[in-house]
């Protein structure tokens, strides 16, 4: 182990001794350190304000309650749980011994960061599958995505999210750990605690890339296409406001997919487990932290309904 992981928790501390694991999260100057702690809880506080208003927004206008808005009622819920999930462990890092965290709660944290995250990744491609129908099919759109198959397409992504990660999290639980306990992450991560087992990860590993695959080539492969045909219909329309106006029903939608998409598939693109657990941790960082905070802006500020909606209600209309 690192020399500069021993210093970080001090020295009286024997590290390869059974116990708790210790997440080592970002182990720096105090001032940095103080910095990070206040502009995660910020961002976090915003994550959990802005989802909340977002469904309170939907929740309380009748113009709002369409398929469209409910799938990101639904993404508003997921994301207040998902940032829930690693942020709140991740501020108890700055201030050691916050960072002990028992074998039960990090393989508890493990499984209900990765199954919101698969959880993500349908949704999203439920929404592009959406927006398809809204400007492919607008004819159609009111007879295909009922409330019904709305609310079937919602829960669908829950149970199929959680269940994806579920033989992962089996076989990771069953791994043994014989040496050093300091996760070189904020939060329980797969890659770094597979790097600290001393038994055969190479089938967690071939698993566990197997699922990310399937999980995000199959969404991804639904988006794509979802995504092809609108671009395509778009270009069919005569009138330039007509394609403005196409375009601004999933222009916000598309944004989040990119900053998802763009974030995690680099996670999930290594040579290694063992390797770049550093980098790995920053670009974690956009996805858990800053991703879901910038999620209820995005629709906020480029969606004109949402933003009559909360025009009005600021006004008390």
């Amino acid at each position: 182990m690192s020399p500069k992981y021993s210093m970080a928790w001090g020295t009286g501390q024997n590290l390869s001794t059974p116990g708790p694991f210790i997440l080592l999260g970002f182990p720096g100057p105090r001032s940095l350190r103080a910095g990070l702690f206040l502009l995660f809880l910020v961002m976090y506080l915003l994550t959990v304000a802005g989802n909340l208003a977002i469904i309170s927004l939907v929740g309380a206008h009748r113009c709002l309650q369409t398929p469209m808005y409910f799938f990101l009622c639904n993404l508003s819920f997921l994301e207040i749980w998902f940032t829930t999930a690693c942020v709140p462990k991740t501020l108890a890092t700055f201030a050691p011994p916050g960072g002990a965290i028992s074998l039960a709660g990090c393989a508890t944290q493990m499984y209900f960061v990765f199954s919101l995250g698969c959880t993500e990744y349908f949704l999203l491609a439920v929404m592009a599958y959406d927006r398809y129908l809204a400007i492919c099919l607008p004819l159609r759109y009111g007879g295909i995505m009922t409330p019904g198959l709305a609310t079937r397409l919602a829960l669908g992504s829950w149970l199929c999210g959680f269940s994806a990660i579920t033989v992962p999290a089996a076989l990771i639980a069953r791994l043994s750990f014989c040496g050093s306990r300091v996760i070189n992450h904020f939060f329980c991560d797969i890659a770094p605690w597979i790097v600290l087992s001393c038994t055969d990860t190479q089938v967690v590993e071939l698993v566990s890339f197997g699922i990310s695959f399937c999980v995000i080539l199959g969404s991804c492969g639904i988006t794509l296409v979802s995504y092809a045909y609108i671009i395509t219909t778009i270009i069919k329309i005569p009138s330039a406001q007509g394609r403005r106006r196409a375009f601004s029903t999933c222009s916000s939608h598309l944004t989040v997919v990119l900053i998802w998409y763009g974030s995690t598939i680099f996670l999930h693109v290594r040579t290694s487990v063992e390797s770049s657990l550093d980098l790995t941790k920053a670009i974690t960082v956009l996805n858990t932290i800053v991703t879901p905070v910038l999620n209820p802006f995005i629709y906020t500020l480029r969606n004109k309904d949402v933003k009559e909606a909360l025009h009005r209600t600021v006004k008390g209309k």
